[in-house]
């Protein structure tokens, strides 16, 4: 299946163009870091986790949906609780995740008492019959704020070594320019995702990390297609303008790259406005990593390629290597 065949879009005439929007949210994406930072969920800073049971005695009393429940904890104080199902969604148990608003000393035994305040207020036909301490809150633990620094700095570094491991996979596959630029492209979009995050407030969770994983994997994958293409054509048409290769190349894998996001995008949207409130955060950084991920990949790798093999004759060797007759 082909879609836009024998396009020519001057993707690298407008490169510049590219930049200016790429730079005009990367400065967004700074000043939202510097005024509002990010805004780290309790795996990477300190909080309580409780696993609390809701399963009603009484087995007229329908489920209780994850929405009510949170819904109820926003309105008694807790507007940011992170709560997802444990097990079977009719067994009624969940797990509810809080900041901590005290010191370690007393949060963990001033958030259950809460916790069970809130539920026996808002669920007395959920927890009547059962014993609220051992019945209802099934577990508790406290997340420290060393323990949630070090698994901070621990998902900062899983994205650094991929983008590094990433850089010399592309060095020997290509060269050393092509690896650079590709790299450069995935932070380019790592960072605008994180920007926008740090600009709408949205939590960085474990499941934001595994997001931003996914999209190094799949924009490098999309880059990887693009750069395939230029290396094939730039040693069938040696004699054409360097410019003129890579604009080729481009518009000839433009099918396949609409076909792979498009598909991509479709599923990402459908987790975003189906898969519920859980998923939420997830899905809407997949979509962004699908969009800047295409975008990076068409606009913004390649054309840093030609801008930097112009600039000193070094980087020049680079082409003449690639044009070699094998």
């Amino acid at each position: 299946m082909r879609l836009m065949q024998n396009t020519n879009i001057p993707f690298v005439g407008i490169r510049y163009w590219a930049y200016a929007i790429s730079a005009i949210l990367i400065l967004a994406s700074v000043g939202g870091l510097l005024v509002n930072g990010l805004n780290w969920s309790i795996d990477f800073t300190s909080g309580v986790a409780a696993k609390v049971n809701l399963k009603a005695e009484d087995s007229s009393v329908a489920p209780l949906k994850i929405d009510k429940l949170r819904s109820i904890l926003k309105s008694n104080g807790f507007p940011e609780a992170e709560i997802q199902h444990v097990g079977e969604v009719e067994n009624a148990s969940f797990m509810i995740k809080l900041k901590s608003q005290k010191s370690d000393a007393d949060v963990s035994s001033d958030t259950k008492g809460k916790i069970l305040d809130i539920i026996q207020s808002n669920l007395p036909e959920y927890v009547a019959g059962k014993d609220m301490s051992r019945d209802v809150i099934e577990e508790i633990y406290e997340v420290g704020p060393k323990v949630g620094g070090e698994l901070r700095t621990a998902a900062l570094l899983a994205v650094l070594i991929s983008l590094v491991l990433m850089i010399v996979y592309i060095w020997f596959r290509f060269e050393f320019t092509f690896g650079l630029m590709a790299i450069l492209a995935l932070f380019h979009d790592v960072f605008i995702i994180v920007g926008i995050f740090a600009i709408t407030g949205r939590e960085i969770t474990v499941q934001i990390i595994a997001a931003l994983l996914t999209i190094v994997g799949y924009s490098i994958n999309d880059t990887i297609v693009i750069f395939d293409r230029i290396r094939e054509d730039l040693k069938t048409y040696r004699k054409d303008p360097v410019e003129e290769v890579f604009n080729r190349s481009i518009n000839r894998t433009l099918s396949r790259t609409v076909i792979t996001a498009g598909t991509t995008l479709f599923t990402a949207l459908a987790l975003y406005f189906f898969g519920g409130s859980v998923l939420h955060d997830f899905a809407f950084a997949m979509c962004l990593g699908i969009f800047f991920g295409t975008y990076s990949s068409v606009f913004v790798a390649s054309n840093l390629v030609i801008d930097i093999t112009h600039v000193t004759h070094k980087e020049k060797k680079t082409l003449q290597h690639l044009t070699k007759k094998k």
